[in-house]
């Protein structure tokens, strides 16, 4: 059974409380169209009451149907001359009133034109070309308190901004992201179609970090199952759960909890072993653990023999096989070795 645990909660100190609008696309159209209306209707009722203001060169007669052609052909245009204002009242009421009407109509018209047309047609055209150029990139799915953190350390680490997408519901933090100059895409990590639009086949790793477990498997379940071959890692909270993170195809299952828990015992231990150990896991440190692929020139050599690091660790077929095991006697073709650099030496 899979237990949630608690959300980690985010506290922001310069951003402005605000709410995204909840308002549907259709209600949206409907509210600017009845707001057009109801500019007209001031017009319409103006010119109406001031109809002795007005001059028809046709027949010398105004009418409810000549009010209402003249009102709209003067709050769309500038007017055909059949029909004008003769007082000072009615010239005045068109030049202070439907004057600016006519201006907030057209805003309104070029905002709906922009918002449900050219926007749209500029923001899928713009996503193709993203989604195009995506290959090799991470992908980070949530950003809470670890997205957050992961985000900033690949960074540290040098990885391009343009490299790295960041896939979460909420609009806060996609437009927190969104600052870093990273890719962005606001939907639902655990459907097919977001992790499909973020070309999750194409990409180097995932970082599954969704604040909670049960929603950090399920993105892990469609993140395996449509990228068998590519590196997942996800933040567990419970203990109980990461054999099913495993599972559910996770890499790498990390519990902040249990690592907080090693470096505190550690440091029992001696106090300087917690400081190694924050030294090899962050970018800033004097240290750094690489992982690479063994060499043609390596292979047959001890682990010990390595000239580029410290070899700690190989990784072949499936195992991994510690420095002081004899199979660390003998590199072979295929292996992956986890190695002790000095940070300068990083890639």
């Amino acid at each position: 059974m899979i237990r949630r645990s608690v959300p980690p909660r985010i506290t922001a100190t310069s951003a402005p409380l605000r709410r995204r609008t909840a308002l549907p696309v259709w209600l949206s159209l409907l509210w600017r169209v009845a707001l057009v209306m109801a500019l007209i209707g001031i017009a319409l009722a103006g010119h109406w009451f001031d109809r002795d203001g007005l001059r028809d060169n046709i027949d010398g007669r105004v009418s409810f149907a000549d009010v209402l052609y003249f009102t709209m052909i003067t709050v769309t245009t500038v007017g055909y001359g059949d029909i004008v204002p003769v007082t000072v009242h009615a010239r005045l009421f068109d030049t202070f009133v439907v004057t600016p009407i006519r201006l907030f109509v057209w805003l309104i018209f070029l905002g709906s034109a922009y918002d449900f047309l050219f926007r749209r047609v500029w923001d899928g055209w713009r996503m193709r070309v993203i989604q195009q150029r995506l290959e090799g990139h991470v992908v980070v799915a949530g950003y809470g308190t670890s997205g957050v953190e992961a985000v900033a350390e690949l960074i540290r680490r040098g990885a391009p901004p343009a490299m790295i997408v960041v896939v979460d519901e909420r609009s806060a933090a996609i437009e927190a992201a969104e600052k870093l100059g990273v890719n962005v895409l606001q939907g639902d990590a655990t459907r097919n179609a977001t992790l499909e639009a973020v070309r999750i086949t194409r990409a180097k790793a995932v970082i599954v970090a969704a604040g909670r477990d049960d929603t950090s498997i399920l993105i892990l379940l469609t993140a395996r199952g449509l990228a068998p071959n590519v590196p997942l890692s996800v933040v567990i909270r419970s203990e109980d759960n990461e054999p099913l993170a495993r599972q559910a195809g996770a890499t790498t299952v990390i519990n902040p909890a249990s690592f907080a828990g090693v470096l505190l015992a550690g440091s029992t231990h001696g106090e300087h072993l917690a400081d190694y150990i924050a030294d090899l896991a962050a970018h800033g440190g004097r240290v750094a653990l690489h992982e690479r692929d063994v060499t043609a020139a390596e292979v047959g050599k001890a682990l010990s023999q390595l000239t580029t690091g410290l070899g700690v660790r190989i990784h072949r077929g499936g195992r991994a096989i510690g420095f002081w095991e004899p199979a660390a006697q003998r590199l072979e073709a295929g292996d992956c070795i986890v190695e002790i650099v000095p940070s300068e030496r990083m890639p």
